[in-house]
């Protein structure tokens, strides 16, 4: 394959990657527009969000095994047509349960072309310094896409209506369609003897969609303890199974010997952190910058993309590195700035914090932005040449899907606690003026739609205490994530005693499992 063509099937990829991660964010500028217009509550308000990474993170593991054995470039087809015609459906939804039914469509998509664009990578760029840095091309993608999601939807909130968001996804699959027809390489890899096990995507769905539910029961005001207690108890029966399954499976969805090199697992560890503070920052800046500050959607989304400027350089300068620089730097060192830059956004939110005063402009959060995206970009493409370098070329939809997974459960859990955080602090704090109807002090969505029925006078008072309950769940969930990022880059440097790189010999699978 030409040098030229290998970088067009780059572009296509990328393009593919680039569309699964919009979608994830795409919503946090149009989630105050959809609660108005569907009257969506807030727990479905978290069930939309969360839907796209939920399913996407239960299916991904079967949908990079069933690549291995159909073939990544068909399954990469698949997953377009899939995508494109859920977008559809999701564009026209009517009420909050069609369009988290729609969201859960698009995530059978997402999932079923997602292993298949790092796999296609893994095939095409065969010279390991090529490949790194379409890694890191690939894995900024993701990062940028994240961060653009909301300037996107702010975008077409200014001229469009809310069911826009996904529409605009439909000129690109098909382009990205025709580009994938002609440019991808064949099925080469496919094995049509290797099983496919839809029983495990199942017990992975099992294990999962209760520990969602029990994080948001936790987290509320008035939580039932023995409904937290039975959705754990559901979430381990579902995980044990699923492990159980894969060590008894001639050719398991996911071969736990590859975390026995320890780049992978540390890379596995990196993307997840990665997404849990990038996905879990996003939605609630987008919502403080509209809600508390008043920014039109597209004004929140473009201070909110300076994410994407400080992670692309970033990304890509690490895949670029990934070959030469150790894992334990690349990553650890990612995370550590991660966490400085999460920590001087915090500082710097005006009247969130003491530094700065409320008449402050909100383009002081700028800085910490870009140091937060530049350090997670890099620990994510970092993470992603880690996890790919390190297996062997036959486990290639595996450990693109192990690497997907890490993304999805990431994201997954950052705007499930970040967001069921949030909305407990609010809760607590809240102070509502006397008569005010208790319907306030469900989130600062509804204390807006109650004082909009109020009189300016009783207005003013309960939108005051919602913004300053809304700073303190603010404050605390930021704080929490740069928690979260230290904690992880301690463990990548005590963990990594020596310095392994991506390019280390590949753990081949042990036993029958190969």
């Amino acid at each position: 394959m030409s040098k030229a063509r290998r970088w067009w099937v780059l572009v296509t990829v990328s393009a593919g990657i680039l569309l699964i991660s919009v979608d994830m964010t795409v919503l946090y500028t149009a989630l105050p527009t959809l609660t108005s217009e569907l009257g969506a509550d807030a727990s479905q308000k978290l069930w939309i969000i969360n839907a796209y990474p939920l399913v996407s993170a239960g299916l991904l593991l079967g949908a990079g095994t069933l690549g291995d054995r159909v073939g990544h470039k068909r399954m990469f087809l698949v997953g377009l047509v899939l995508f494109g015609s859920a977008s559809t459906v999701a564009a026209f939804a009517p009420s909050p349960e069609v369009l988290i039914a729609g969201r859960a469509f698009l995530a059978v998509g997402a999932a079923t072309m997602m292993p298949a664009t790092l796999a296609l990578i893994r095939i095409t760029f065969e010279d390991e310094r090529e490949r790194g840095i379409a890694i890191g091309i690939w894995g900024t993608m993701s990062t940028v896409g994240t961060a653009l999601g909301p300037v996107l939807g702010g975008l077409l909130l200014e001229y469009f209506w809310w069911g826009s968001v996904f529409l605009v996804n439909v000129p690109v699959v098909l382009l990205a369609l025709v580009a994938t027809v002609f440019l991808a390489p064949g099925d080469a890899g496919g094995r049509p003897d290797r099983p496919w096990d839809p029983v495990a995507s199942l017990h992975i769905m099992v294990g999962l969609v209760p520990l969602v539910y029990a994080i948001k029961e936790a987290t509320k005001p008035d939580p039932a303890p023995l409904h937290v207690v039975a959705a754990l108890g559901i979430s381990v029966i579902g995980f044990r199974a699923f492990v159980r399954r894969q060590r008894t499976r001639t050719y398991p969805l996911i071969d736990f010997s590859l975390f026995r090199n320890r780049g992978i697992l540390v890379g596995v560890l990196g993307a997840g952190l990665s997404m849990f503070a990038t996905a879990g920052i996003q939605l609630v800046l987008t919502q403080r910058l509209q809600l508390v500050i008043g920014h039109p959607p597209l004004d929140a989304g473009l201070l909110v993309a300076a994410f994407a400027l400080g992670a692309l350089p970033a990304g890509i300068a690490a895949g670029a590195l990934a070959y030469r620089v150790s894992v334990r730097t690349l990553i650890g060192g990612g995370l550590s700035v991660g966490t400085l830059g999460i920590l001087i956004t915090v500082l710097l939110t005006p009247g969130a914090a003491p530094v700065l005063g409320a008449g402050h402009s909100s383009g002081w959060v700028v800085p910490g932005l870009l140091l937060a995206g530049a350090g997670l970009g890099a620990a994510m493409a970092a993470a992603s040449a880690a996890i790919i370098g390190g297996a062997p070329p036959h486990r290639a939809g595996m450990a693109s899907s192990v690497e997907e997974v890490s993304y999805e459960l990431g994201s997954l859990t950052g705007v499930a606690v970040l967001g069921s955080v949030l909305t407990a602090v609010y809760t607590r704090t809240v102070t509502l003026p006397d008569h005010t109807p208790a319907a306030a002090a469900d989130s600062l969505d509804e204390a807006h739609a109650t004082a909009g029925q109020l009189p300016a006078t009783e207005a003013q008072p309960l939108l005051d205490a919602a913004k300053s309950a809304f700073d303190n769940g603010y404050t605390t969930t930021l704080a929490l994530a740069a928690v979260v990022l230290a904690t992880g880059s301690l463990f990548t440097y005590r963990y990594l005693s020596r310095t392994p790189r991506p390019a280390d010999k590949p753990v081949e699978p042990s036993g029958h499992a190969a």
